[in-house]
């Protein structure tokens, strides 16, 4: 791996507009959550302590987001079922009620897809770490997208993330680099990301045709996406995994 140099972007600020400039392998459809699309893009400037970029050779190749969120409230002393749409409206409402961040969640790893593979996700976990023990947090939350569930989306996440390997790791590659460093898996997500859309706007996002109601499999989503040709929609409600890092 070349010289790559992480910091936060309280550091850095100069490097905010471009941490969308890498060149990213989510699937289509994922760019369409609303909440995301709200929010999504606020988070460096509202919340520059908890996020993190690599750059090599002043190039950004690799962007690291958490949020500071209150967990004092009632409502809140468990991460919430509705993962990473749910800590990222928590995370925006506090700020404008100027409630404290007394937790922190990590919202995304994102690396450039000319820097897979050479362990730069892993440095990133890391930076998101250390930049929330920073700003006093004792432990950070993370809602995981696991990798390869993907290739088996008829599988139920509490199933999937039961999949160990010979040494007790988690068969999951994501996952696995999450437990190497003390992440601990804990209870699933089942509404973490919530994707709506008409039946036309599916087969833009996917190639696929959309023309027989139920289960529909989308290359890249880790569950089935639900048609309903009837009333013209589908809907992909994403489950992930809350895993917990003390810091």
């Amino acid at each position: 791996m070349t010289k790559i140099e992480i910091t936060t972007c309280a550091e850095r600020p100069g490097l905010v507009p471009h941490l969308y400039g890498i060149d990213e392998n989510w699937p289509v459809f994922m760019r369409h959550d609303p909440v995301g699309n709200a929010l999504l893009g606020r988070v460096p400037e509202a919340f520059p302590e908890h996020c993190v970029v690599a750059t090599d050779g002043g190039r950004v190749v690799a962007r690291g987001q958490s949020v500071p969120y209150d967990a004092t409230l009632s409502e809140r002393r468990e991460p919430p079922a509705r993962g990473w749409d749910g800590v990222l409206v928590w995370a925006f409402a506090d700020r404008r009620a100027g409630r404290p961040g007394t937790a922190a969640s990590a919202l995304d790893i994102t690396i450039d897809v000319a820097y897979l593979g050479q362990g730069l996700s892993r440095r990133m976990l890391a930076a998101l770490r250390d930049a929330a023990a920073r700003q006093g947090h004792d432990a950070l939350w993370a809602p995981v997208r696991p990798t390869e569930k993907h290739l088996c989306p008829h599988v139920p996440m509490d199933e999937y993330i039961q999949r160990r390997r010979g040494d007790g790791l988690p068969a999951d590659p994501w996952l696995r680099v999450h437990a190497r460093v003390g992440g601990v898996i804990g209870k699933v997500a089942p509404a973490s990301m919530t994707i709506s859309g008409s039946l036309d706007e599916w087969r833009r996002w996917t190639g696929l045709p959309f023309d027989r109601g139920g289960a529909v499999e989308v290359p890249g989503a880790l569950v089935p996406v639900h048609c309903d040709t009837a009333h013209g929609h589908a809907v992909y409600v994403e489950p992930n995994v809350w895993v917990r890092h003390g810091l």
